[in-house]
């Protein structure tokens, strides 16, 4: 597991957001509505712009978690583009929860918070950079 986890961990995440991000681009992702809805009330650029951006910046994450060199600039972009996933809990609730209470998220909801598991996963692939001063010789 200690060898295998951290590059399983990163090809998981290129795969994902390769995958998912290529999708948008391409007009053919399932969380279209919801980031076009999400980006409605931007000041600059049309919703399709924002899918358009969005998508190719998750293609960048995904190609960056492929190459431990890139790793660090991976998890930068996806904590950037974590703080646009987020926003739809908290400007569209009566898409993201049912029956107006926080305790209770829809399908769309769910998917959105789940990126906790990613945000930590990160945190996890990103602490491999960094050693202590006690772990120093």
């Amino acid at each position: 597991m200690r060898r295998w986890g951290l590059p399983a961990v990163r090809i998981s995440f290129a795969i994902i957001f390769f995958w998912f991000g290529i999708l948008k681009p391409l007009g053919l992702s399932a969380a279209e509505g919801l980031l076009k809805k999400t980006v409605a009330w931007l000041p600059f650029g049309e919703p399709e712009l924002w899918l358009q951006l969005i998508g190719w910046w998750e293609v960048v994450i995904g190609v960056a978690f492929l190459f431990r060199k890139t790793t660090r600039i991976a998890i930068a972009l996806l904590f950037l583009q974590m703080v646009g996933t987020f926003m739809p809990l908290f400007f569209l609730p009566e898409v993201t929860f049912q029956k107006g209470s926080y305790l209770l998220p829809t399908l769309e909801g769910q998917y959105i918070i789940k990126n906790v598991m990613i945000i930590s996963a990160a945190l996890i692939v990103g602490g491999t950079f960094y050693r202590s001063r006690s772990n120093k010789t």
